[in-house]
């Protein structure tokens, strides 16, 4: 089987990620993203009904209003693992005419209930938290570079980084693309995706540290000493992936309608993460000592004149 000179076609997959890149930007920009209650607010509905309930009783009325992502818990001593009199519905800011509506569907279809409480509520994630969140992420990625400056070289912290940076990116795109909801439980699924990518990266930058010990007394490329790298670890990353898009792709299709946004976004971000540490870091690693190397040409090119 003949291998793909993953280096030396380096162009073409910084092409397909701008691809997928510019117009989720652009899209960022002009449409923006489906934010869920927990950036908007929205309103709390505290229910006692007169038979016990379940959530997905709940969640297939109001479904039909488009609100089945809506936080809907069970409470209440009465209460066990699938049903409960107390039910609390999170959910958009109602209009009136809509909150009736609502209100009226759940009486019909799932009997009569006495309201406990209901109210408009700001949103749990307000601009102070995204804030912290973002200088968290920004702090991280440099001590990422600064480790793999440290225990590598510099360029490999620089090109580690900016695989994760591309990661993101098209999460972010594909979540404003399709105007998917985008909650706190999305955030959880950024930072989950970020761990992941880098750790395989790591990987991969190893093997390269490793086969630059002996790429000199060889007399080979650079190129074909990153290609060796990468199909060196490209079994152990396949089965990687794999495995945790398996386990993912059950909690998307098993886990319930609150949890398939956040397993979309994982299994967004675990395949750009597998893509990204072949495909992204290692090329951009190759890319960036390749400008030094010519760098340093000419300047021993204008010394020697």
């Amino acid at each position: 089987m003949q291998k793909i000179d993953i280096i030396g076609k380096r162009k073409w997959w910084y092409i397909i990620s701008l691809v997928i890149i510019i117009p989720g930007i652009i899209c960022m920009f002009t449409r923006g993203f489906n934010l869920g209650i927990d950036f908007t607010g929205g309103t709390i509905i505290d229910l006692r009904f007169d038979k016990p309930v379940s959530i997905m009783d709940v969640r297939d009325v109001l479904k039909t209003y488009k609100l089945d992502n809506s936080t809907i818990q069970l409470a209440g001593e009465d209460s066990s693992a699938a049903v409960s009199q107390n039910v609390m519905i999170r959910t958009v800011d109602l209009e009136e005419n809509d909150r009736k509506a609502v209100m009226a569907s759940l009486k019909d279809s799932l009997g009569n209930y006495n309201v406990l409480r209901e109210e408009k509520v700001g949103s749990t994630m307000g601009s102070e938290l995204m804030i912290q969140a973002l200088w968290a992420t920004l702090l991280s990625w440099l001590l990422i570079v600064l480790y793999i400056s440290y225990r590598f070289e510099f360029r490999f912290g620089i090109a580690a980084v900016l695989a994760l940076v591309h990661d993101i990116l098209i999460v972010l795109s594909v979540f404003s693309l399709m105007q998917k909801q985008v909650d706190s439980s999305f955030v959880a699924a950024l930072m989950t995706i970020v761990g992941y990518s880098v750790n395989d990266t790591i990987v991969i930058f190893d093997r390269i540290r490793e086969n630059l010990k002996l790429h000199f007394r060889k007399g080979g490329n650079i190129d074909e000493l990153a290609n060796t790298s990468i199909y060196q670890t490209l079994t152990r990353s396949i089965y990687t992936v794999c495995t945790v898009l398996f386990t993912t792709l059950a909690l998307y299709y098993f886990g319930g309608d609150t949890t398939k946004d956040f397993a979309f976004a994982l299994l967004i971000g675990f395949t750009c993460g597998a893509y990204s540490s072949i495909f992204i870091a290692s090329p951009l690693w190759v890319t960036f000592r390749g400008w030094a190397e010519a760098k340093r040409a000419k300047q021993k090119a204008a010394t020697a004149k």
